[in-house]
């Protein structure tokens, strides 16, 4: 028999504790129960609707008719570990939660909000976790369509290979770096098995890998990488570049070079083409490239190497700064299932290598040469051999007490080099590289809010002996340029 007044049939009333209370079982209601069907018994619904009640108990659910928003209600219902409070009447809902936090502190409130407002009032209240049915319908839209986009290009990618003979040239970014190497790795695997083999693949690269941890990384994955070259390029019949997101973009290459594919997580605006690529797939939203190449794996469920686990897994970590920058769920999601398919032991032996003596002196040059103006710290490391010490440096100097933008700067043989470090919320420094170091003709400059790059080649001044007069004939004013746009003086003094 059905209880109209609310009060539980005494059978009820001695149940052991349960472990959820839905309180409102509408349609939202109706569908939580569902998903806690294999743990039926211990779950309780209250609803107002007697004929909802009889249906449910007709069903096997326990249930009983009440009225939530009665805090006489709570005294005949045994104390619960998790309530979900799913009315379609916003002041019930709010009630009701007021009603569970002041008999029962500790329990575990999933509320529904009908709009905005209610949401912050349920908060405001006591509830654990709001729900806002509109938000959630919109965000898991977007994650399908998110889901179907990705699966739709790893097959319009994989399809792509399969119809190619030859060779295919993939070119990573200039100084490449574990996203990047990890990302034609992965490529190469994926056109090995769209081809059958009739495809051969080869992993160009320009620059130098200096940091230490890159050479271990290449060194112990046995990662067969050739220098780039004029006559290189000329066999290749296919080109496609990781990591960077077109031809003179953190390259060398000429612009008018034709480009097959480009697959990178770095924004593509402001970028000019003369040639669009074949398959083009750019996702400023991801930590890093080498978790799109995850993604494409997975979704062509394409076995998957052990050395090309491990690589991947450690690009998106050193992409991400071991998971804590620009880093998205799509990221996390794809290093928890690389990890188990990933060397162990590799990867502590490449996360722990020895430290060069240059990058020693380089890191020792950027902290005594340190300037900090008002939070944004400034450092001139001179001539470097080894350029990625640079962005080594700039990760250490963000630490400093009272800096909240590190920017560090060097001149090479080829190109004068700046690394950018970011953790002030209110600064993209990715867009005011861009904007500040832009009109330089032939520089490369942009990246994400807390992490940026320029690059400034020195084609023009190759005869130019005096390299540090050099570099700070070309970056004093750009500096200058970078220090208007975020709004402090060169006049103020050194906070160092």
């Amino acid at each position: 028999m059905v209880e109209s007044d609310g009060i539980l049939p005494n059978n009820t009333q001695t149940h052991k504790k349960i472990k959820y209370l839905i309180l409102g079982c509408g349609s939202i209601g109706y569908n939580v129960l569902e998903e806690l069907k294999e743990d039926d018994e211990n779950v309780l619904v209250v609803d107002v609707n007697e004929k909802r009640v009889e249906d449910l108990r007709d069903h096997r659910h326990q249930a009983i008719v009440g009225d939530i928003t009665d805090p006489g209600l709570l005294a005949k219902i045994p104390e619960p570990e998790v309530v979900f409070i799913l009315a379609a009447d916003k002041d019930a809902n709010l009630a009701a939660v007021q009603n569970i936090k002041s008999a029962y502190p500790q329990t575990h409130v999933i509320a529904r909000a009908m709009d905005l407002f209610s949401a912050d009032q349920l908060v405001d209240h006591g509830a654990d976790v709001v729900l806002y049915p509109q938000q959630v319908v919109a965000k898991s839209a977007v994650n399908h369509m998110n889901n179907l986009v990705a699966s739709r290009n790893a097959q319009r990618l994989f399809s792509l290979l399969s119809s190619w003979t030859g060779t295919l040239g993939i070119i990573t970014h200039k100084n490449p770096d574990p996203d990047a190497i990890s990302s034609a790795m992965a490529l190469a695997a994926i056109a090995s098995n769209a081809s059958g083999g009739k495809l051969a693949t080869r992993i160009l690269y320009e620059g130098n890998i200096g940091h230490q941890e890159n050479r271990a990384f290449v060194n112990l994955l046995e990662i067969k990488m050739e220098r780039l070259t004029p006559e290189i390029l000329g066999e290749c019949n296919y080109l496609a570049l990781v990591d960077c997101v077109a031809p003179g973009m953190n390259n060398d290459l000429p612009l008018d070079t034709p480009i097959n594919i480009v697959i990178d997580h770095h924004s593509t605006e402001g970028v000019t083409r003369l040639r669009k690529p074949e398959f083009l797939d750019s996702r400023p939203n991801v930590g890093a490239t080498a978790s799109i190449m995850t993604q494409y794996l997975q979704e062509l469920y394409l076995p998957i190497d052990k050395k090309v686990a491990t690589a991947l897994f450690y690009g998106i970590r050193a992409d991400t700064k071991e998971f804590q920058r620009n880093l998205s769920p799509q990221d996390l999601h794809n290093a928890a299932y690389l990890l188990p398919l990933s060397d162990r032991s590799l990867l502590e032996v490449i996360m722990a290598p020895s430290v060069s003596q240059e990058t020693l002196d380089v890191l020792g040059h950027a902290i005594v040469n340190r300037e900090v103006k008002h939070g944004y710290l400034f450092s001139n490391v001179g001539y470097v051999r080894n350029r990625d010490a640079i962005p080594q440096a700039a990760d250490m100097l963000l630490n400093l007490e009272g800096v909240t933008t590190a920017m560090v700067y060097g001149i090479t043989d080829n190109s004068i080099t700046l690394s950018a470090r970011n953790k002030d919320i209110r600064l993209h420094v990715g867009d005011v590289m861009k904007e500040a170091f832009s009109p330089i003709p032939g520089a490369s400059a942009g990246g994400h809010a807390t992490m940026a790059a320029l690059s400034i080649p020195l084609n023009a001044f190759s005869l130019v002996k005096n390299k540090d007069e050099l570099l700070n004939m070309i970056i004093d004013p750009v500096l200058s340029n970078f220090m208007k746009l975020v709004g402090i003086s060169e006049a103020e003094g050194d906070e160092s």
